[in-house]
Order: C-alpha cells, then structure tokens, then sequence
C-alpha cells in the first residue's frame, strides 16, 4: 500500500509540474497550446536517448530543456503571423511532428516499441526506500517550479501576460512587446514541461510514441480546468486530484468483467466527464483565479 501511494505522489508531483508549465500558457497567457505533449516528449526523448549512449541523466535534462526551450519560443514566435485558432492548431500540429518522427526513426527513438531500461533516479535504492527517495526529489522540483511559477505570475511580467490575455490589443497599445512577451512564456513554460517529460521517462524507464498522443494534452487540460485557470495552487490541486482518479479507474476491471480496452474507454470517458461537468458548473475551477484590483487615489 506504501509503495502505491508513494507511485500515485510521484505521479501526481510529475503531472502538477505539467500542469502548471499549462497553466502559464493557457492560464495566465490565454496561449491555447493543444500541442503540450511535445516538449513533454522533447525532454523524454532526450533523456532516453543521451542515456542509451551511456551519457549522463543531467546532460539529457539540459539538452532537452534547451531544444525544448528553443522550440517553444519558436512556437511563440508564430503568434506574429497566425491568429489564435490557427496557431492552437499549429501547436497541434507541432506535437503529432513530435510523435511522428518518434514514431519512423526506429534506430534513433527505437520507433514503435520506444526506449526501454532508461535509467533512473537511486538506482543504488531498491523498493519502498528507492520510491521514497524519488519522491522527495520530485517533490523538491516541483517546489522549485511551483516557486518559479508563482514569481512569474505575481510579477509585472506575469501582469503583461494577464493584460496580452485579457486584451492584447491594448497591451501594444501600451509598448508592451506581445509576440516577445509570448515567445518568452513559451519558452519558458517549455523548459518545464521538458524536465517533467525527462522525469517520467526515467521513473518508469520508458518513452514510447504510444505516450505522446493528444491525450496526453488534455489530460493535463482537465487537471488546470479543474484546478482553477490562471491559478498557480490551483493547477497543483487540479493535478493531484485528476491523478488520483485517473489512476484510480485503472482498477475498473477488478469491480466490472470487461475487457482492457474497455477498461481504458472508461477511464477516458470519466475524465472526460469531468471536465465537461466543470466548463458547465464551476468554469472557474477549485481554486479561482484572484483578480488583483488597483483604487485610484483622490
């Protein structure tokens, strides 16, 4: 029972991370990026295949936040020339390219069957102790990011962002560099998704074109819908509990006789639900956004 709820923490810990690189762009930003899994996978990948040549977990971590840096900033940088519909589009595009290349390049990615026996964290640890261990180093990161998150959010950048989503329009109106100001969130909140994508790809010693589908995205969608849009504590909430019961409904099968694929039908379908039943009841999630007001002086 310790073991599984120190895997569910883990999980949840790597999701909030995610959830809140999301958040900035969805959130704070207003950025509609459909295509979050692919820095997810940039980072995976680059971790996973810096260490099937024997190079250091650290190494893959930067490498894969700096591509995945730059490939966010570029993608930010398209706000100049596409309009809010068809750069979310783009985003779209821009993770299934991810996934397909993932998919064909057999000797680099291992293609269909992905990259196995990646190394992980404590590997000088075995059981609870190791799980324990990993726990507090995600917890750690996710702390640091969450901290990150929260300065950006509460500071005048982070008030730019909130003016570029409520209206951008005026923000240029203001001098404010919009497209700069976009490419630099996305950056950033890339970097974070990377380092989340390099985590789980080492906990669960594997990466696979099979974890890089849409889904994925809007998984973490639900978790910042619930959680609260444009909230920091919000997003963490959100994720928690979305991997709780996602995690949860994986033991479908033991309380109802069908088959595995149906299994999975369910557990998509009740998220699904639920973020449905959220934009319908409570679109401003568990924890609302705090609107910071401003009174003129007399």
């Amino acid at each position: 029972m310790v073991d599984y709820l120190l895997g569910v923490g883990i999980l949840a810990a790597v999701y909030a991370i995610n959830a809140l690189s999301l958040n900035l762009q969805v959130g704070v930003t207003g950025l509609l990026n459909f295509g979050q899994v692919a820095f997810v996978g940039i980072g995976a990948y680059s971790v996973a295949i810096l260490d099937s040549h024997g190079v250091h977990w650290a190494v893959g971590f930067a490498v894969g936040g700096i591509i995945a840096g730059v490939a966010g900033a570029l993608v930010g940088r398209l706000g100049r020339t596409l309009s809010s519909d068809y750069w979310a589009i783009a985003t779209l595009a821009l993770a299934e390219l991810v996934r397909l290349v993932a998919l064909n390049q057999d000797g680099f990615t291992g293609g269909a069957q992905g990259l196995s026996a990646v190394a992980g964290l404590w590997t000088n640890l075995s059981g609870t102790a190791r799980d324990t261990a990993t726990f507090a180093t995600i917890a750690a990161l996710l702390v640091v990011t969450y901290v990150v998150a929260r300065r950006v959010r509460n500071g005048q950048y982070g008030r730019v962002l909130v003016l570029i989503r409520e209206n951008p329009d005026l923000a240029a109106s203001l001098r404010h560099d919009v497209v700069s100001a976009k490419a630099r969130v996305m950056a950033l909140s890339a970097v974070m998704a990377s380092v989340c994508g390099g985590f789980y790809a080492m906990y669960i010693s594997f990466i696979g074109p099979s974890q890089l589908l849409p889904f994925a995205t809007f998984l973490v969608f639900t978790m910042v819908v619930v959680g609260g849009l444009g909230n920091t504590t919000g997003a963490v909430v959100g994720a928690l509990l979305i991997t709780v019961l996602y995690d949860g409904t994986r033991f479908v099968r033991d309380w109802i006789d069908i088959s595995a694929d149906q299994a999975a039908g369910i557990r998509i379908l009740v998220i699904g639900v639920v973020l449905l039943g959220f934009l319908l009841v409570r679109t401003q999630g568990l924890v609302p956004e705090k609107v910071r007001t401003a009174h003129a002086r007399r």
